[in-house]
Parts: structure tokens; sequence; C-alpha cells
């Protein structure tokens, strides 16, 4: 028997499957059947403070008095945080699998007040949200990484619990990047975040939202970088996240150096039954290639044991149509 156990940000891990953050993590009853289908950790949805901030910003509009739009505010911003910390509460009550909490903010006092919060409520760990699409021409690309790492650092010293950064593919040089994350206390890394897709109506000439799923397709630049990471680091785990359907993509994870990857669009489409598939498949491949544990197949094929990072470098695209006219 095969033993798909593995760990992620120094939790034990019954499989390497994760359910990701999303909408979907916020139903106890699906939480449920995900951990009964296998899945060997739940990240819950992320406590936005831009939209608790929105919410704020809407009723203070509406209030003509000082006093009044204050206590509001401060009741708002209570209400959704206290109902986070009860969400963490009663998923560690109910589930068997490791709750992980995510925070994506503006401000770094506002990390550390939720994430002390958020340590005292259960949460097993804490996914830090950094994402952002940088468009001022000024923009000081090097202290904003640097703001960045800082608030790490602040964090591992304010909490016990481990810290896993999610972060997005908008990064000039990531592998140093998630070295300085490491360094600054980081136990793990997730790739990649999805970001709001936009889209054009034409006929309303108007923005409009694009897809919300992934697709599998994405799951190329997912591999490709989980390769690259996974082959120049030491020291932090990696969770492979977007395009992630099936076995295939969990399995060739793993071999690029994920110890765990995670689902979302698919576990709203097929629910359950996408976990206990994936789960089957890969079972089955390990058994084919006479693997006896996770341990063996991860990283076999990410960027440095192969001794050809030029495979998972942009270069190699000319392998594909140098030759074409």
């Amino acid at each position: 028997m095969v033993n798909i156990s593995t760990t992620f940000a120094g939790l034990h891990l019954p499989s390497p499957i994760i359910v990701g953050s999303s909408g979907i993590s916020r139903s106890l009853d699906k939480a449920k059947a995900f951990a009964e289908a296998g899945a060997g950790a739940i990240i819950l949805k992320s406590l936005f403070e831009e939209q608790i901030e929105a919410e704020v910003s809407q009723l203070q509009q509406h209030n003509d008095y000082t006093e009044g739009a204050d206590y509001l505010a401060h009741y708002v911003r209570a209400e959704e945080i206290g109902q986070y910390l009860e969400l963490i509460k009663r998923y560690k009550s109910e589930l068997s699998i490791p709750v992980i909490a995510s925070v994506c903010c503006m401000r770094s006092e506002s990390w550390l007040d939720f994430a002390s919060q958020i340590e005292a409520a259960g949460a097993d760990a804490l996914e830090v949200n950094i994402m952002r699409v940088e468009t001022d021409l000024y923009h000081d690309t090097q202290a904003s990484e640097e703001g960045d790492v800082k608030l790490i650092q602040k964090l591992k010293a304010q909490i016990g619990i481990p810290i896993i950064v999610k972060l997005s593919r908008y990064h000039t040089a990531l592998p140093a990047f998630v070295d300085k994350l490491r360094a600054a206390g980081a136990s793990a890394v997730t790739l990649f975040n999805r970001s709001y897709q936009l889209d054009i109506d034409l006929e309303s000439e108007e923005l409009s939202a694009g897809e919300v799923f992934s697709h599998r397709a994405d799951f190329a630049e997912t591999l490709r970088f989980t390769a690259i990471v996974s082959g120049a680091i030491k020291g932090i785990e990696i969770s492979a996240s977007t395009g992630i359907y099936t076995w295939q993509e969990v399995t060739k994870a793993i071999l690029a150096g994920a110890t765990t990857t995670q689902m979302a669009s698919v576990l709203y489409k097929e629910g359950a039954t996408a976990v206990a598939q994936a789960l089957e498949g890969l079972r089955s491949w390990m058994q084919e290639h006479g693997y006896l544990s996770l341990d063996e197949v991860c990283g076999r094929l990410n960027a440095a044991q192969t001794g050809q990072s030029n495979a998972y470098e942009r270069v190699q695209f000319m392998r594909y149509f140098g030759g074409q006219q």
C-alpha cells in the first residue's frame, strides 16, 4: 500500500490535496465531504480587509452623523472579523484535518492584528495573500518587496503558527523573492493565486467580469515555477495552485517539487468526487511506477534534479516554432 501522506508548512497531512481558499470552503457540510473524500487540509475563504473597508465606506456615506458613522464602522469590522473567527472555531471542532486561515490586507497593522486573533481562534496555519498589480510608472519594486519581507518578519515574531505566503506570478524574480520570504520566516509558499479576470462587453462597450474558474491549461505556469522554485530553494515547501483538476496535475506538480496541491475550481464543478478520483489516480500511478511514498516522488523532476533548467525557461519556446516558416 502506498503512503500518500505529506507535509505542508510543518503540518502533517493525510494527502497532498488541499481544498483551496474560495467561497466553497465556507460550507462546513462541503468541507466535511472533502475531508471524507481524502482532502489533506482546507484553507478558508480569505478575510479581505478591502471588502470590509468598502462596506464601512458605503455605510459612512449614508450617515450624516460622525459618531453614528464611526460606531457603524467599528460594528461592521468587528462583525466581519468575529464571524471569521467563529468559522475557524467551528471547523476546528468538526474536522480532523488541518484548518488554515487566509487573510488579504492593505495595511501592515491590519495583518498583525488579524493574525493574532486568528491564531487565538485555533487556526493551524495562516495564509498571507500577497497580490497586486502595480501600474504606477514610478513604483519602487524593490521597496515593495522589501515591505512584504518585513511584514513576514513581523508576523513571524508575533505568532507561533506557520505562515504560508500565497503569491501571484507578477514578480520580476520569483525565486529570489521566495528565498527572501523563507529567510524572513515563511514556512511555505503557494504558487499561485488567481486574480480577478477582466473582460470587455463588445455590445455595451463596458468592462465586465471574465471567466471565474481556472482551466487545466492554466497549470502550465504553475508547473513551470513550481519546478524552478523547488530546484533553487531548500527549506521552504510549495503548494501548487491554479489549474489543478485531475490526478495528472497533482502527480506532475509533486514530481516538479510541490509537497501539496490545491483544488478549487474543479470542486465547484464536480464536488468531493474530484478529490477522491484524483487521489485514486495518484495511488494507481505510484503503484504502477514502484513508489511507496510521496517523499520518493517529490521533486524528482524539478529544475535542479533534471539538470535541464532551460526546459522550464521561456527560451525553449524556440524548440517548437524555431523551424516553422
